[in-house]
This record gives structure tokens, sequence and C-alpha cells, in this order.
């Protein structure tokens, strides 16, 4: 039987491929024993278990991008975790650790280095975190999702993607109807992701009454954070629906269900959106390193989705491009189109067949 270990955490950019990856291991080999490990900070507390996944627990050790309390603690937090961690593998009997990045994945890809357990990394951003640098040393197979990507040895995937967004069940009548919307109606998606995204809820909530008025119905994702019993579904009089939910469980219906989005640009939700050919306008978020914006750019040079900067998203502005979207169904469509032929779909299936390799310590042509 083989024993492999994922270590993936914090957002869904590294929960929903640790999770797309486990399932396309487990359609391969029934038999085998998978564990994943996280930290109690992130969504694969929730995530994980609820996708019927073995969970444990490690002490989470951050990097600090500035001089500060958690930099001088470093040392004693990186030494305890990958202590935890090497003791997982070790109880696990592991023949291979799988690291999506994230503050779990450092300890995790240093307790195999010392445990001999062979290490499988994939990168889901265009610029590499530090954790996948430090992995991507001594990795058996390093799988990236986009082309920019640059890491030694590294092969281009896509983005392991779960199998009921590549391969949907439900129609787009059938999606809205699930959510208690009217399945012949134009209807916009909005997410911010995992953690949902106050200045893009703002912009809705000032554009809704246009949108609504347009006739175009509004399934919104707020984020947990961010629902309240203030959310409540809101009907026009044109029988146009404003429903607001604090999250999806599987998105992929969410994406049936639409005709186009707004929303962040994380890689998750860049790759997610491309392979359901969902036009998207990309928000993406303002802060950190700028990944988010060169995650879409390629979608959007292809015409297959519109970048907003978030200090630019008025309501006026939100309520223009949607309505002027939603009321060009030649446009979508060629969106669509566009965006279907830009990643792969099979990265998932990919990436098992690498941890299955390097399992059994064999390298993929």
């Amino acid at each position: 039987m083989t024993s492999v270990v994922l270590a993936g955490g914090g957002t869904a950019g590294h929960t929903s491929p640790l999770i797309a990856t486990a399932k396309a291991i487990l359609a391969r080999r029934p038999d085998a024993s998978i564990l994943c490990i996280g930290t109690a900070k992130g969504l694969e507390t929730r995530v994980i278990p609820e996708a019927g996944l073995e969970l444990r627990l490690i002490t989470p050790a951050p990097l600090p991008r500035s001089v500060n309390l958690d930099l001088v603690k470093l040392p004693y937090t990186l030494t305890r975790s990958t202590r935890e961690a090497r003791r997982l593998l070790r109880e696990a009997k592991a023949d291979v650790l799988v690291g999506f990045g994230g503050y779990v994945s450092i300890p995790a890809y240093l307790a195999a280095r010392m445990s001999g357990v062979p290490v499988v990394v994939h990168e889901a951003n265009k610029l590499v975190g530090v954790a996948n640098k430090v992995g991507a040393r001594w990795a058996h197979f390093v799988g990236t999702t986009f082309e920019e990507t640059t890491l030694p040895g590294a092969r281009l995937i896509g983005m392991p993607i779960s199998a009921s967004i590549t391969h949907p069940k439900l129609g787009a009548a059938q999606a809205r109807e699930s959510f208690g919307l009217d399945p012949e109606r134009s209807t916009l998606l909005v997410s911010g992701g995992s953690q949902g995204a106050r200045s893009i809820n703002e912009a809705v909530a000032g554009a809704r009454e246009a949108i609504l008025t347009a006739g175009i119905q509004i399934l919104h994702v707020l984020g947990p954070k961010n629902f309240g019993s203030e959310h409540v579904v809101v009907e026009h009089d044109n029988g146009a629906r404003y429903r607001p939910v604090a999250f999806v469980d599987d998105m992929a219906v969410a994406y049936a269900a639409a005709d186009l989005m707004l929303g962040r640009a994380g890689a998750g939700t860049v790759m997610e959106t491309a392979v359901s050919g969902l036009p998207v306008i990309f928000v993406p978020w303002p802060y950190g390193n700028g990944e988010q914006a060169r995650n879409a750019a390629g979608l959007v040079a292809a015409g297959a989705g519109v970048m907003v900067e978030d200090g630019e998203l008025t309501a006026d502005k939100l309520e223009r491009l949607v309505v002027d979207l939603c009321a060009d169904p030649d446009r979508l469509a060629a969106m669509s189109q566009a965006a279907r032929g830009m990643y792969p779909s099979d990265a998932a299936e990919t990436l098992a067949e690498a941890v299955l390799a390097a399992a059994a310590k064999e390298r993929l042509s």
C-alpha cells in the first residue's frame, strides 16, 4: 500500500489543488493511504475533513516579511514544526510528501529531507513562494501552473482542479435552480475568494439595484467573515434576484450557474474559471507582490477576461461592465471559447502520476 502525505493550507489556492490531487491519487490507487498536514490558522481545518480526507495539524511557522517578534521566534517555531511534521511522516510510514506551499510546507519539506522521504512540489502562482523555492531544491518532481514560473527542473502541468469542475455534472439551468435562482435568467457570480473581498462586496452593494433592474440576477459569495444577518435575498419587481451566501462548498456548481463572474485573481480562480470557460472581471488583490495581476494577465491578453484595479472598482464602473457584457452574448461566447483553450485541464491526473512514481522512486519520462 502506498502512503502519501500532502502538505498545504491557508487559503483555497493551496487546499483546492491539494484535495484535487488526493482524489486523483485515490482514483488510481483506491487502497492508497492519504494523510494531509495543515495548521489551525487556515481553511484546511474545514475543507479537508469535508472532502473526506484525514487532516493532522502542526504549529505554523510563518516567514516574516519584516523584522518583528515572529522573526525572533522563527528558529524555535520552525524547529518545533519540523519535529511535529517528521513525527507525522514517521507515523504514516510515508512513501512520498507532496507540498503545495503555505506556512505548513517548509517544515514538511525539511522533515521529509531529514527522513529520506521523496518530495513532490506543486507551485500554483507565477511568482514562486519561499516554501516551494526551498522544497524544489531536492524535489523528485516539480510541477508548475504557469509557463512563466521558473523553478529548477520544473514541468508545466497546470493547476490540479476538482473533477467536478473539469467534468461538470450540472447544466446552467440546474445549477441556478440549486441556488434558488431563475434557471433561464442571465447570471452574475461574485466571489472574492475563500476569505471574501470587502472592496468587491461594497461595489456590488452599490451596483446591485442597477444590475437587477437590467434583469441580471446575482449569486454573491461574500466569504464567512463578511456574511451577516443583513445579507438577505432581494427580488426586483422584474423577477431578478440577488442571492447572498457565505460560502459555496462546490464552486463547480456556481461556475455552471454563471454567465459572467466578478472576482479576485488568485491562481485557483484563474485556472478554474478558464477550464470552465467562464468569462471573468478580475479585480486583483492590491497588496503583496502583485502576483494576482500576473496570474490573470494571460487570460486578459487573450480576450477571455477583463481586469479592473481594486481602487478603480466603483459601483458605476461595475454596473456598466456587467450590463454591457451581459447584453452582448456573442462577446461572452468568444471570451468563453478563448478561456477554455488557455490551460491544461488534466493537471490533477498528471500530478497524481508523478506522486505515485516518486513513491516508487521512479522518474517520469
